[in-house]
């Protein structure tokens, strides 16, 4: 699939709604709200893009040192087993397996800050084995894909956020292992979702070893948390370990450099010129992205859904409360900024401690922003033809929504 035609689909979209609610109801400052939203989302895509450079400089600059102390290479022949089922098509001991390790494991970890950087490193490693450079190659959409789906231990940022609104949650940790719980069933729809498409067999017994020790240790570390330490304990621990791996990461780079002698200042330097080429190289591909769904989010789209579907639930009979919550999960895939807008928003007006406040913090916490996530990594390769990779990636998401409901019914509500 190529981004011009979902790029055409939201803007006729945003137009369309636009130009229905001025028929209705002859308010023409609809036309002016949706104006402001394109050049707002223009002026933040760029605003992001120049914000990534410092963190991608800095996170590049220390890659270059573990690539030439050998820690990547090392990274790489511990998950080739496993990987490489996974991504047949990368050679064996090839880099690309531990810059996607370092990115899983810094997703794994909430650290937003590391998880990009390394991401987009793994995108280039993968885009040089590309032969057809403007078309996603299976590896690059098995990676995406895996990616977005956002497997997270500790939605630090969301409980957070739930303790500082007015009121506060009264447990702003109660939405950790529900949370938990949705963005594994999400990450594991991804792998199974795309190795259907890719005729790849997820029943070879490293694969599910790896599968169900990963299974087994996010368990592990939720029944820890849980019998060891209260909300506060669990904030206290969750932000020393992100901080704790990140400077451990820069430790075991530099220490490995100097052992294997290298100029340790030049390869930071080397390394990091790369990070402000490709903040740089983006900015064109988020301000696209991001203006159609600015069109899309301020045309009222997403108002009008989700009216729509409370009608129609409510007109069959089922329970409505989770409605309420459901612009987080359909403003997720288009824009992280916006769904936690929502978020914020749906929690203000009815509780944090409402139904529809804790399922909007597990619908933040399910999968990454979709789109943003296609358009930056694609982008930074010059990746035009996507293929099947959205296609896969929204029914990820839609599976981590499901299970989000499900899972604020069982621990929240009644079913």
């Amino acid at each position: 699939m190529s981004l011009h035609y979902i790029w055409f689909f939201f803007f006729i979209v945003a137009f369309a709604t636009a130009c229905v609610q001025w028929v209705m109801t002859g308010d023409s400052t609809i036309f002016k709200t949706v104006t402001d939203g394109i050049f707002k989302s223009a002026s933040d895509s760029v605003d992001i893009s120049f914000k990534l450079i410092g963190v991608m400089t800095l996170f590049l600059g220390f890659m270059g040192i573990g690539e030439k102390a050998g820690a990547i290479r090392f990274v790489s022949r511990w998950v080739e087993p496993f990987f490489s089922r996974l991504f047949p098509e990368v050679p064996h001991r090839h880099p690309a397996f531990g810059h996607m390790m370092m990115n899983f494991s810094a997703n794994l970890l909430g650290l937003d800050n590391a998880a990009t950087p390394f991401g987009l490193k793994a995108m280039e490693s993968l885009q040089s084995l590309n032969p057809d450079k403007d078309r996603a190659s299976n590896a690059q959409i098995m990676f995406l894909a895996l990616h977005a789906s956002g497997l997270t231990l500790i939605p630090i940022s969301i409980i957070a956020m739930r303790a500082a609104v007015i009121p506060p949650a009264a447990n702003p940790t109660d939405i950790f292992i529900p949370c938990m719980i949705t963005t594994l069933v999400a990450t594991l729809a991804a792998l199974v979702i795309v190795s259907l498409r890719q005729k790849i067999n997820l029943l070879q017994p490293v694969v599910l070893t790896w599968i169900l020790c990963i299974a087994a240790g996010v368990g592990g570390l939720i029944t820890f948390l849980k019998t060891s330490f209260d909300q506060e304990g669990i904030a206290t621990f969750s932000t020393a370990l992100s901080n704790g791996l990140i400077l451990l990461i820069f430790l075991v780079f530099l220490l490995g450099g100097f052992y294997k002698k290298i100029n340790l200042f030049e390869s930071f330097v080397d390394g990091a010129k790369g990070g402000f080429e490709v903040a740089i190289k983006i900015i064109p591909y988020l301000v696209a992205m991001l203006v159609a769904i600015g069109a899309l989010r301020s045309s009222g789209v997403f108002d009008h859904l989700v009216s729509g579907m409370q009608a129609i639930i409510a007109g069959i009979g089922w329970d409505t409360q989770f409605v309420s919550a459901l612009p987080t999960a359909l403003m997720k895939p288009l824009s992280g900024s916006g769904a936690r807008a929502m978020m914020i928003d749906t929690m203000n007006t009815y509780g944090a401690d409402s139904f529809a406040g804790r399922l909007s913090a597990i619908f933040q916490g399910t999968s990454d922003t979709t789109f943003y996530v296609v358009a930056v990594y694609f982008g930074s390769v010059g990746v035009k033809n996507t293929r099947y990779a959205i296609p896969s990636m929204l029914l990820a998401d839609l599976v981590g929504i499901l299970t989000a409901i499900l899972m604020a019914y069982l621990f929240f509500g009644s079913i």
